[in-house]
């Protein structure tokens, strides 16, 4: 038996070996009654409809309701169950940090590219590679200057570490002059990079 899709090649370009080895893995899989070739299409589509906008949602909740805020730093799988959001028991544990005046986050995957997809689905290029892996550690204000961004020189800068079983979001400041605006409205202004800590919220 083996899987029931096939393995195309794009622009007449041979498949990169992860590929291979990834499609190659899945047939064994259904050839052994572990997996069907729809219950993994079924996880990549589920996948493909995250998008940051999940996250900007919960960002937002957390500006306008200071209650859902703490519950989320607190306990982020059941604040956000509050919201439809729920993760599956098998999803790393999903720690929210908040920025403030004094203290910044960055996160990064320092062995290769553990990201709260369940939030913000696929995670761009740039996080995936080696040079922002080794930079955000070493120089991570550098980092950020090259995507606009420059905390208070006085603020504390933390760089947090993703791993297989400890993700990061980032809550980051609200914007001055944002007081009377909807949810949906601030959600417009939550962007993935803020959510990643290499920039703030967009201005209103």
């Amino acid at each position: 038996m083996t899987a029931t899709h096939t393995v195309d090649h794009i622009h007449d370009q041979p498949m990169s070996e992860v590929a291979l080895r990834s499609v190659a893995i899945e047939a064994l899989l259904a050839e052994k009654g572990l997996l069907t070739a729809d219950q993994v299409q079924e996880q990549v589509d589920r996948m493909d409809r995250r998008t940051p906008a999940d996250g900007a949602r919960v960002v937002a909740r957390a500006w306008a309701d200071d209650g859902f805020k703490a519950r989320l730093l607190n306990d982020s799988r059941s604040a956000l169950a509050e919201m439809g959001i729920r993760l599956p028991e098998e999803t790393p544990h999903l720690t929210v940090v908040e920025n403030t005046e004094n203290v910044h986050h960055v996160v990064v995957c320092t062995l290769c590219s553990c990201y709260p997809r369940m939030l913000l689905g696929r995670p761009p290029d740039w996080y995936k590679s080696l040079a922002y892996r080794a930079r955000a550690v070493r120089d991570p204000r550098g980092v950020m200057a090259e995507f606009g961004a420059e905390p208070p020189a006085d603020a504390e800068v933390r760089v947090l570490d993703s791993t297989a079983d400890m993700r990061y979001l980032v809550l980051p400041r609200r914007p001055a002059g944002t007081e009377g605006m909807s949810e949906e409205e601030l959600a417009g202004l939550v962007t993935r990079d803020s959510m990643i800590g290499v920039t703030g919220a967009l201005q209103p």
